[in-house]
């Protein structure tokens, strides 16, 4: 059995000081009372890194407390478990070994007993092999012309992933392909991407593990055939269309060919997929090499989670971090405002790797907890969500520990836009630790009526992660970074972190309602009254 952490002796503890500082003032903790609240007490830099967490309602008391408590969940022993392939996700009976992917030493993972390097590599070869391919004009289309143009058709972790990952590392890539992503079911999608591409030199990578998710294969079956009614023949597809799957015998079915099928496993999840074959149309883009130092990012924030102590670890302090305002101040949101534009799909990113994996109501025992489990994960670069909804961060009524990434050096040198980016990046985390107090605004003189309106109470928690630059390998660390960190907290509130059972359900329902859309459906709707009505509507008003 597993232990509900908040009857372990040590979370009591974390209660009890929670309550002796939960009035205590991030102006205090720094300025006053506590002299220990400085940069290098609360900060740690680490290859390239500096993650400062000073900026936070916090002492030494709380991080050793809730070091402690991480002790209690024998999150250690769980992390121990992860790498050496024990079958985590418990749920599907699964590994969880997508660190593997990133290994690029010569270091041996397994499952059941069986290596699993060879099968990486295998398959990081075939990557490599169309990537170049492609990237010299090598790839002929059906009518002999090079390829220019990517779409990757996918949902999800086989979306987001390579998307995001895509627009960050856009500097690195090659400009002369165009590089798309579908993923939604509506029309629209697919249909403003291929009014951008030419069948003669468009290549589409489907990304289905089971090749028969809904959206996916509608998607797909659409460009299928698109492409099929611009050349008159089937043979086309074959030189069209790559599948990153495991049911091959669905994908020989569609037209692919079976060198052009390449295989992931069921102990890489989805939203964890990114350094898996799902990174295909990322490789694409950048180039082998490019791809590989994002590997070797990865793998050196793998290896750092993995060894370092927890209280020098920077995705379990982010963990511990946000366990503490979630479940003590019960702050139910967590900002995520990258300071730059290339990373404007992070936010969007992480929502699913956060919110997909902690997400749950129930624990490893099979019980209901009696606890918050994960935060809603929201953001937007900065400084566009300066200028939207940094109001309510500043003096609205909800609490939002935030976290600001920025870079030291531009990727690209453009006047003093990087200076005046890094000037908003500095001032923000000061802001909303300090505020404005009304003394302060007396001496400003600012008039008696608008004192009211100015003043900024402060005291809202951030960190503050700092690279040097925005490469592939840093790239890398940041996403391994906030990988781990969703590990960590999984394990301190005792729910299966890699499942998903909750997108399952609507999934069910939407297959049983399809038929239903149809003009000649004439059975009865068995669906609640509010359903049934909604359906009727739709029918009667649909053209």
């Amino acid at each position: 059995m597993y232990k509900n952490p908040i009857e372990t002796k040590e979370y009591k503890d974390l209660k009890k000081h929670y309550n002796s500082i939960q009035k205590d003032s991030i102006r205090d903790l720094l300025e006053e009372k506590n002299k220990e609240n400085t940069l290098d007490n609360f900060s740690i830099e680490s290859d390239g890194i500096l993650f400062d967490f000073s900026k936070n309602l916090i002492t030494k008391e709380t991080i050793n407390l809730l070091v402690k408590f991480a002790d209690s969940m024998n999150l250690k022993s769980e992390i121990d478990r992860m790498y050496a392939g024990k079958k985590i996700n418990k749920t599907e009976d699964r590994a969880v070994l997508h660190t593997a992917l990133r290994e690029t030493e010569d270091k041996q993972y397994s499952v059941d007993g069986t290596s699993i390097m060879p099968l990486i590599e295998q398959e990081r070869n075939k990557m490599k092999n169309i990537s170049e391919k492609v990237r010299l004009g090598k790839w002929k289309g059906y009518g002999g012309n090079a390829i220019t143009s990517i779409v990757n058709i996918g949902i999800g972790g086989s979306d987001l992933g390579p998307l995001m990952a895509t627009e960050a590392l856009k500097a690195y890539s090659d400009r002369n392909l165009s590089i798309h992503y579908v993923s939604n079911v509506d029309g629209s999608d697919i249909m403003e991407v291929l009014a951008k591409c030419n069948p003669e030199t468009t290549l589409f990578i489907i990304a289905s593990k089971t090749f028969t998710t809904q959206e996916t294969m509608t998607n797909a079956n659409f460009a299928r055939e698109w492409l099929v009614n611009h050349f008159d023949s089937t043979e086309a597809v074959s030189n069209h269309f790559l599948a990153l799957s495991t049911n091959i015998e669905a994908v020989i079915k569609f037209g692919i060919d079976k060198e052009n099928i390449l295989e992931f496993w069921d102990w890489v999840g989805g939203r964890y997929s990114l350094t898996s074959v799902i990174g295909l149309s990322t490789m694409i883009s950048i180039g082998y090499d490019k791809f590989y130092e994002m590997l070797k990012g990865f793998n050196s924030m793998d290896n750092h989670f993995r060894h370092k102590p927890l209280n020098e670890n920077i995705p379990v302090l982010m963990g511990l971090l946000g366990f503490w305002y979630n479940n003590l101040f019960e702050f139910d949101t967590h900002a995520v405002l990258p300071y730059c534009q290339y990373l404007h799909r992070f936010p969007a990113y992480l929502q699913q790797g956060d919110m997909e994996s902690n997400g749950k109501s129930i624990d490893r025992n099979g019980n209901k907890v009696n606890y918050s489990t994960g935060p809603i994960i929201w953001g937007e670069p900065g400084t566009n969500g300066q200028h939207a909804f940094y109001q309510l961060i500043h003096q609205g009524t909800k609490i939002i520990p935030s976290d600001f990434i920025g870079y030291i050096n531009p990727t690209n040198s453009t006047d003093d836009h990087h200076e005046k980016l890094m000037a908003n990046y500095f001032a923000q985390t000061e802001a909303l630790a300090f505020g404005k107090s009304i003394d302060e605004l007396k001496q400003e003189n600012i008039e008696k009526e608008l004192i009211p309106f100015k003043v900024f109470e402060g005291n809202r928690p951030t960190n503050t992660i700092l690279f040097n630059k925005l490469t592939p390998y840093t790239f890398g660390q940041l996403i391994s970074m906030y990988e781990h960190k969703i590990f960590t907290q999984g394990i301190l509130w005792n729910i299966y972190s890699f499942d998903q059972w909750g997108v399952e359900l609507g999934k069910v329902l939407a297959k049983k309602i399809l038929p239903e859309l149809k003009y000649n459906f004439s059975e009865k709707l068995q669906h609640d009254e509010s359903t049934n009505k909604l359906i009727n509507y739709y029918k009667k008003n649909r053209n």
